[in-house]
């Protein structure tokens, strides 16, 4: 498999609700380190992500544009429109996203991520 292939693979898993709900298996995506600047300005960590995601009314997601970049032989950026559909408690949304992946011990792992809001 391609890197292109592989970082969509990881990355969309973290759009499954199955994912989103197994604090496990995040911790194995998400590297420790990691940030994220939310659509809302919000900053997060790796342990608050996984701790709101666990309480999480999902919403499904479509993602789509993807385009990779590396940024070095183990860190790639990633990025791509999301759509995150209507649920009850929230309204659809447009998105543009970004996230770095980085290579240790050879698993990719995810340390940053930034959404931008499209109104």
């Amino acid at each position: 498999m391609d890197l292109l292939a592989h970082l969509i693979d990881l990355e969309t898993q973290l759009h499954r609700q199955d994912v989103r709900a197994n604090a496990e298996w995040l911790r194995q995506l998400i590297a420790g380190d990691f940030f994220e600047f939310g659509v809302s300005g919000a900053v997060w960590t790796r342990d608050a992500v996984i701790d709101a995601l666990k309480d999480e009314t999902f919403s499904p997601r479509e993602a789509t544009d993807f385009r990779l970049t590396l940024l070095a032989d183990d860190v790639a950026l990633l990025t791509y429109r999301a759509h995150r559909g209507v649920t009850a408690a929230r309204p659809a949304a447009d998105s543009l996203r970004s996230s770095i992946w980085r290579l240790r011990e050879g698993r990719w792992q995810m340390v940053f991520h930034q959404g931008t809001a499209l109104l």
